[in-house]
């Protein structure tokens, strides 16, 4: 796999300091049922990585001591952790909002069939990956039969209350583009793509985040194999709008890998980049720090959450501002 990060720091981005830490995005190991072109985690199923149950008892005591008001959950597929439930159940008792950012087939997976169950009683946020409302071009990126299985478990969240807005239950959908492109319009594409799930499907679901592709791990080694990459830091540079800077995740998110140390971002995770302005920060150092203020950690790959209508980890940042 080709290294993007000598790429990157070659190219200056903005500077950029923390405001206030409001959510704590943890990565609880790269163990995933599937392996995606754009996954910039680079999981698979062959991956062993996984938080210890140290980290994860650390994970919730800085919940609690720095009174954070969400826990974004992350993999891999995190459902797969043996400690999922424990660490979701414990953010829930401290009254902390949760997000479980699940690729959906999991829900079908030997083991995991009652974790949708799970999930509604906890009340937990679902942030679900679905490429595209059309089959062929879901499974050409994310293999064969993988758009079916998507469905069916959207189908389940939608049978348990998830998507209608009147019972709590968030159900958010994500989008990447297939290529080195700027995603769509976030607004027009929710629209299409929550006509054309409940006409051909009868799915139903809250909002549409619209991310771009990060140039770093599976992906960003695809665009140097095809000779791409430059062309597609051109594009991402050329569309920068500076007033997206202030919506940029990594202002209020810290991204704790799975062994607790902290990073800005997720991106800036699987780069190995620790949190700006400190050496090797981790969890346990927030039980007494105060981060705000402190310098972000930039680099070229950062003008792909600032480029045309932005893209943060609740999708465009433009429409959320609007």
């Amino acid at each position: 796999m080709h290294d993007t990060l000598p790429l990157l720091e070659k190219i200056p981005f903005p500077a950029l300091r923390r405001s206030a830490l409001t959510t704590i995005q943890v990565n609880l190991g790269y163990r995933c049922n599937q392996s995606c072109l754009h996954c910039h985690v680079a999981a698979g199923p062959n991956r062993t990585e996984a938080m210890s149950e140290e980290t994860l008892a650390l994970v919730v005591e800085v919940l609690g001591k720095r009174c954070v008001a969400t826990l974004d959950v992350t993999g891999g597929a995190p459902e797969l952790h043996p400690g999922f439930r424990r660490l979701v159940a414990a953010a829930r008792d401290l009254g902390v909002k949760v997000m479980d950012r699940c690729n959906l087939t999991i829900l079908l997976e030997s083991g995991q069939e009652d974790v949708a169950d799970f999930l509604a009683g906890q009340q937990v946020e679902i942030v679900a990956s679905l490429p595209c409302y059309l089959e062929d071009n879901v499974d050409r990126q994310r293999g064969k039969g993988v758009f079916e299985k998507s469905i069916t478990g959207l189908r389940k969240l939608n049978a348990l209350g998830y998507g209608d807005p009147r019972t709590g239950l968030t159900l958010n959908l994500v989008f990447n583009p297939q290529g080195p492109s700027l995603p769509p319009n976030q607004g027009a594409l929710e629209a299409d793509y929550k006509r054309t799930l409940l006409e051909r499907y009868g799915v139903v679901f809250n909002a549409l985040f619209v991310l771009a592709n990060m140039p770093i791990q599976r992906f960003g080694s695809m665009l140097v194999s095809k000779r791409q990459f430059d062309g597609y830091m051109i594009l991402l540079q050329g569309a920068h709008r500076p007033e997206n800077l202030a919506g940029v995740m990594c202002r209020s998110l810290v991204s704790v890998d799975y062994e607790g140390f902290l990073h800005d971002c997720d991106f800036n995770q699987m780069l190995k980049l620790p949190l700006g302005g400190r050496d090797r920060a981790h969890l346990r150092d927030l039980l007494a720090d105060d981060l705000q203020g402190r310098p972000i950690r930039v680099a070229g790959h950062c003008f792909g959450c600032t480029a045309g209508q932005g893209s943060s980890c609740g999708g465009a940042l433009k429409d959320a501002a609007e």
